[in-house]
């Protein structure tokens, strides 16, 4: 009772975060865990480059918290 309760939602939430992390690229507009929102740049093996306002800024991917516009993705029907 207590896995369902505690730790399958926890390796629920880690997975749809790795996923988010591996589909992660340039367009991508992004909030960090520390609230930093910004555009991402560049995508490395460790790192993801993002400006937000004047200043460009280079993070670990795991300080993304999430992707709030996917950037790359077309509008048209």
């Amino acid at each position: 009772m207590m896995y369902f309760l505690m730790i399958r939602p926890q390796n629920k939430r880690a997975k749809e975060h790795e996923t988010l992390l591996k589909t992660l690229k340039a367009g991508d507009k992004v909030v960090t865990s520390s609230g930093i929102l910004g555009v991402v740049i560049a995508v490395k093996d460790r790192t993801v480059s993002i400006r937000s306002g004047d200043t460009k800024l280079e993070v670990l991917k795991s300080a993304v918290a999430d992707v709030t516009d996917r950037g790359g993705e077309s509008s048209e029907a």
